[in-house]
């Protein structure tokens, strides 16, 4: 029989490319790893891995092992969970994954409200962009987890709930000597001639397809002088006068006095936000409270900033 705790240590060597990155992930000792590693080989009958020079590369028989440990970890987080939840709400963990705009703004609210509510139960906060946390929750390492998606497309059978959470604006950030930066709205139109700072290379970003879109129905394409991951990195570049960009409301908790924000009206673009939790997995008490508890604060959050749009 398969020990469980070796096929872990087999997913992290896979994971991480050699015994020492492993190890390190695991808080082991290198040569721990090493043991493990060789005791499921012994269990499997077949080797699973092959060293060499650059590191450690899964044979034939390791690849098809680890993709069954993704499902059988899985199901036994579930177990684990389920076992968990017969204490209902008075003790437990609860696993949360969110993107770096949602972790800077609406996530510490959520957590805060959900401590307050359950104390007993742990909570733990990991930084993930949306593909990592899809991979996590389908790994059993997150019990819920943030996503971004465009409003136009609709999500296939991919095995996840989506619980909507909010729709989030996109605003114009400008320099402040930009010509439009005295308007308190703009028009994407009239920024055809302007550099643009795109959030992302990747075209299944929903961000970049969000602003490539909506410079298009504007009627232009956008020249695209830069390209970041960071917002707060985009700032700056737009106060250096690089570029302008679209920014969502969930990024301009923090602003530069040298930036400019511009309302793009009331049909604004909007990238959708929902929690994800997988389809068919057990649902224990803490995940489903925290659920409602994200509703209600992403709620609460949107009235709010409409308050301050509708002031500004």
């Amino acid at each position: 029989m398969l020990d469980v705790r070796r096929l872990r240590v087999l997913k992290e060597v896979a994971a991480k490319g050699s015994f020492s990155a492993a190890a390190e992930s695991l808080a082991y000792t290198q040569s721990a790893v090493s043991q493990q590693i060789a005791a499921l080989e012994r269990e499997a009958g077949l080797q699973l891995v092959e060293r060499s020079a650059r590191g450690v590369n899964l044979t034939d028989a390791g690849r098809v092992l680890v993709t069954h440990a993704d499902v059988i970890l899985r199901q036994l987080s579930d177990a684990e969970a389920e076992l968990e939840a017969m204490a209902g709400l008075r003790g437990g963990r609860l696993r949360l994954v969110a993107f770096p705009s949602a972790g800077a703004s609406i996530m510490p609210e959520a957590v805060a409200r959900f401590r307050g509510l359950h104390p007993a139960v742990e909570v733990t906060l990991a930084p993930a962009e949306p593909d990592e946390a899809i991979d996590a929750l389908r790994a059993g390492e997150a019990d819920v987890g943030l996503t971004i998606e465009t409003t136009w497309a609709e999500p296939g059978d991919d095995g996840l709930m989506r619980t909507h959470l909010l729709d989030d604006p996109m605003y114009i950030a400008l320099p402040v000597g930009h010509p439009q930066a005295t308007r308190p709205k703009v028009r994407v139109q009239d920024l055809s001639e302007d550099p643009w700072i795109l959030g992302s290379g990747d075209a299944s970003c929903p961000d970049s397809q969000i602003l490539i879109r909506a410079c298009n129905a504007a009627g232009f394409e956008p020249r695209i002088a830069f390209q970041s991951d960071d917002y707060n990195a985009i700032q700056g570049f737009i106060a250096t006068g690089m570029g302008i960009s679209m920014i969502p409301d969930l990024a301009l908790t923090n602003v530069r006095a040298d930036v400019v924000v511009r309302s793009l009206g009331p049909k604004a673009p909007v990238r959708r936000i929902s929690a994800l939790t997988t389809e068919g997995g057990f649902c224990s008490p803490a995940k489903q409270a925290m659920l409602e508890v994200l509703v209600e604060t992403a709620a609460a959050w949107s009235g709010q900033r409409q308050q301050l749009a509708l002031a500004s």
